[in-house]
């Protein structure tokens, strides 16, 4: 790998070298008050087509410098930023290094919001906390997804899991035209939109309906994705239809078909396979087996899904503006599932007194379950003041499961047998869910005045219906219990929220906020347990296992607080006391028992941002809260349903109190196309909520719930990524380090001991991108962690992971994409293999056909051991995965766009991009506002 690494380096070097470029620099200012414009953009054009060919920002001193290739041909270097008239000066090429010297902007003389001038857009523009990327100007491969185009862009990175960050910080979301595609996640978005119809990709913190309604900073530190499309291609369809069979049985088909017309968007997708592809995310090189591809993200310890599933999915999702100013998006969702899984565990359980038991337990389940799920969003800018919110959801489930399981606990002092079990069940279960979300915002003349209303509801029931079979030894007490037991449970949970929160601006920097919310919780549970008195005759209580148990909350919680808003930095502290009323009953073995807590609990946060200039960013933020423990921790009420397990709640219960604390800092040079972060996180909890268990000599134990101090927790890390482009080549390398350290208390046979954790997992990768080409991404994870315990009949204990990974993607010759996917994992817990995926794809009759030949688990490797260190335990957990398979597959794709059908391998953006050849020289021209 190393050799390999070693041979891109020399190749990209050595393209670098062979390529003459220049270097061009100047200051852009303020032609009125001559002060320097920081972030404006510079950039190089053709003067026949327009065809960026390099690009920079300026700096918070308004300096630009950035090497341009040789050009012979007629230039313009153009100059704009939002708000000024565009620079634009010609050359007749690029033949050597100039210094522009002062470039000076003219404010917008018509600079009224409601007004658009059109004009050309530059390849990035800042738009006050907004980044936004014309996205014609970065070249992808004919039917590239959006996915492909954002891997493009400078900042952003995609890693295989899906997961998107942006200068250092999460994407959260994800919109078309404003709008949720399929949900805000944007994974539906990503894989199933062509870049070829996107216009702009604009960047922006992550924004709540209330911050974006009153124009607020936004309070997280997550970023959000909105997706323009081009006018072009917004009025028209597109859409593709796949379908696949291979070895053992395994197929696969999908579809997605979309229909545009200006604001009315309709979009219908299904999809049916049993290689554990749930969900509609189709990689665009190995279709539904994405979901199986090898992990090259941060959290190298993810496991693999447990089982095999076969799944079914039907979607709808359609937005619309029904009349001015009302917007709609709705959705809705069928999916049925249907997972086999065999597990084998294998479990250290830790004794202070050094004598350990080993439990080991093995399973076979098989779950199916049938959703239905629809959402709607309802926006309405009543007046340009005042806006209205409302967000309903709804979700049906039924579930089936079979399961049979069989365990046994062995004494490691003397190997003798402790106990077994041995279990059958069959469950069924339904629910409905019920959400929503209203937000009403009233904006005043005075700027920073405003009034927000929210309300949520939450209302859920579930019914379920389970029979078991269950049989469980003891040998050292020479007891048995033998269950044959119909269980039915009937649970519902309501919550309700309203809030009031009005701010005033005190001064221009200054703001002041208060508010109130009130808050209704009431969670109901009924358990019933039937024993079967003769050939399936269940109609006998069981009153050991028969529980009926409420809990009402009650709380209303002033609340106020402040910003202080400069040119550098934003200082928030918030502060909130909830007063709240708690009662809790229960009804077992005919004894009534009621708890009624009275609680004030008080809240605090404080974040503060200072912005060293545009790229530049530190933040950090404290909060304090406490919490209340579980109807089910306090009420001193027995659950026996765990056979070797005896379970009781405890009414002297203290609320827990958690102390977090965060440190970030962001710095991504748009110039460079270079940047890094770090972060340190840490928290301290006092009075938390543990189990607390006493062990018999048969291993079966008797559990409840204590109060204790000290458990705490600090993490950190940083990563620092760079790309470099040149014609058709483009770099992307980055390294990240991970490091974490916690320290958890444990409380056995009355014994109180700690346990000290740390871990730490450096990443490496590179992105190599050779034009349409190829793309060749090696990536390396490392993973280590330990527990040590204060106690000598505690050993320490550890486990480490590697994984080497390789994807890589070729699409020469024409029409031929050949991708290859290959994992190497190795594990201290005995686990070492290979995972390689290939994929061979051509396509004919214009693109408009796709043939694939693809082989998940090439080498027949795969593998699922996972192991879980705690305080308490030592735990080792083997699944089933899925193994080799072939599968041939065909895609057939359509497109047509404003009433002309276009092929649908053709890409009609301007695919030369930056790419174009060309370069910059001989300066000479004139000067053009």
């Amino acid at each position: 790998m190393c050799k390999y690494l070693s041979f891109l380096l020399v190749l990209l070097f050595s393209l670098n070298a062979s390529a003459q470029s220049y270097i061009l620099k100047g200051k852009v200012l303020n032609i009125n008050n001559q002060l320097p414009l920081e972030s404006a953009t510079v950039y190089i054009t053709t003067v026949k087509d327009s065809t960026v060919l390099e690009y920079t920002l300026t700096d918070k001193n308004g300096d630009f410098s950035f090497a341009v290739k040789k050009n012979d041909k007629p230039v313009f270097l153009k100059v704009t930023f939002m708000g000024f008239d565009t620079f634009a000066e010609e050359q007749n090429g690029v033949f050597a290094n100039k210094d522009f010297s002062n470039i000076y902007l003219s404010e917008t003389v018509n600079s009224l919001k409601e007004v658009t001038v059109k004009a050309e857009d530059p390849p990035i523009r800042v738009k006050n906390d907004t980044i936004e990327f014309k996205a014609s100007l970065f070249k992808v491969r004919p039917d590239a997804n959006v996915e492909t185009l954002l891997k493009q862009l400078p900042g952003i990175e995609v890693d295989s899991d899906g997961k998107i960050t942006a200068n250092g910080k999460e994407v959260t979301q994800v919109l078309v035209n404003g709008k949720p595609f399929f949900g805000r996640d944007g994974a539906m978005a990503l894989k199933n939109l062509p870049a070829e119809i996107i216009n702009k990709v604009q960047v922006s913190d992550f924004k709540t309906k209330k911050e974006e309604y009153s124009k607020d900073q936004a309070a997280s530190d997550n970023s959000s994705i909105n997706l323009t499309i081009d006018e072009d291609k917004n009025k028209g369809y597109f859409g593709k239809f796949m379908g696949g069979y291979g070895t053992d049985d395994r197929y696969e088909s999908s579809f997605i078909v979309n229909h545009f017309n200006n604001n009315r968007k309709i979009s219908l997708l299904g999809s049916s396979n049993n290689i554990n592809a749930q969900g509609f995310s189709q990689d665009e090189v190995f279709d539904n087996m994405g979901g199986g591809r090898n992990n090259r993200g941060t959290t190298v310890n993810r496991s693999q899904a447990n089982g095999i599933t076969t799944s079914n999915l039907l979607g709808l999702n359609y937005s619309d503006e029904i009349f001015k100013n009302f917007q709609t998006n709705a959705s809705y969702d069928y999916s049925d599932t249907n997972t086999e899984n065999k597990n084998s565990s294998n479990s250290i359980e830790l004794r202070p007194d050094g004598n350990f038991f080993e439990t080991k337990s093995n399973s076979n389940t098989n779950n199916g379950n049938t959703s239905n799920k629809a959402n709607l969003e309802v926006e309405y800018k009543i007046s340009p003041s005042i806006r209205l919110f409302v967000a309903p959801k709804f979700n049906s489930s039924i579930s089936d499961s079979n399961s049979e399981s069989n365990s046994s606990s062995t004494n490691l002092t003397d190997n003798t047998l402790a106990n077994d079990a041995f279990s059958k069940t069959m469950n069924k279960n339904e629910s409905k869910n019920f959400s929503n979300a209203i937000n009403f915002n009233k904006s005043f003349e005075k700027k920073a005045r405003n009034l927000s209303l929210s309300f949520n509801n939450n209302n859920s029931n579930a019914d379920s219906n389970n029979f078991v079979g269950s049989e469980t030894n003891f040998y050292t007490t020479n007891r048995s219990i033998i269950r044959d037991q119909n269980i039915k449970n009937s649970s519902n949970s309501d919550s309700y929220n309203a809030e009031i929160e009005f701010t005033e601006p005190v001064t221009d920097s200054i703001r002041f906020r208060i508010g109130v919310s009130y808050d209704y919780q009431n969670n109901i549970n009924d358990n019933k347990t039937f024993d079967d008195i003769g050939n399936d005759n269940y109609t006998s209580v069981n009153q050991e296992q028969t529980t009926y148990m409420s809990s009402k909350q009650n709380s209303i919680a002033p609340k106020a607080g402040f910003r202080i808003q400069k040119n550098k930095y934003t200082f928030d502290i918030n502060s909130s006391t909830s007063i709240l009323q708690y009662d809790n009953h229960a009804l077992y073995k005919g004894v009534a028992t009621d708890l009624s807590k009275k609680y004030i609990l008080p809240s605090a946060s404080t974040q503060i941002r200072y912005s060293v200039d545009r790229s530049k960013n530190l933040t950090f933020r404290y909060n304090y809260n406490q919490s209340v423990p579980s109807a089910s921790q306090l009420l001193p009420v027995e659950n026996v349903s765990n056979t070797l397990n005896t379970v009781t709640g405890n009414p002297d219960l203290l609320t827990s109190e958690t102390h977090t604390a965060n440190l970030n800092y962001r710095n991504f040079d748009f110039r460079t196309r270079s940047g890094y972060n770090f972060y340190i996180n840490g928290n301290y909890n006092y009075n938390d909520v543990i189990s607390t268990a006493i062990y018999n000599s048969d291993n079966s134990r008797t559990t409840t719930y204590t109060n204790i101090s000290g458990n705490h927790s600090i993490s950190g890390g940083g990563s620092w990524n760079k790309s470099i482009k040149q014609e058709t080549n483009l770099l992307r390398y980055g390294i990240a380090l991970n490091v974490n350290y916690r320290f958890e208390k444990g409380f056995t046979n009355s014994i109180l001991y700690g346990a000290k954790s740390i871990g730490f997992s450096p990443r490496i990768y590179l992105n190599y991108d050779y034009g349409e080409f190829f793309t060749v991404a090696p990536s390396y994870n490392f993973s280590y962690n330990e527990s040590k315990y204060d106690i000598s009949t505690l050993r320490s204990r550890s486990n480490v992971v590697h994984r080497l990974n390789l994807q890589t993607t070729s699409y020469w010759p024409t029409n031929w994409t050949w991708g290859n996917d290959f994992g190497y994992t190795y594990n201290s817990i005995n686990q070492d293999f290979y995972l390689w995926n290939s994929s061979l794809s051509y396509s004919l009759m214009n693109k408009t056909f796709v043939a694939k030949v693809k082989i998940y688990d090439v080498l027949n490797q795969n593998q699922s051991i996972t192991r879980n260190i705690s305080s308490t335990a030592v735990t080792d957990n083997e699944n089933t995965v899925l193994k080799r398979y072939a599968m041939f597959s065909l895609t057939y794709k359509i497109q047509n766009f404003s009433g002309t059908q276009r092929p649908p391998g053709r890409n009609f953006r301007n695919m030369e991009g930056m790419d174009r050849p060309g370069g910059f020289g001989g300066f000479g021209g004139g000067r053009m506002d």
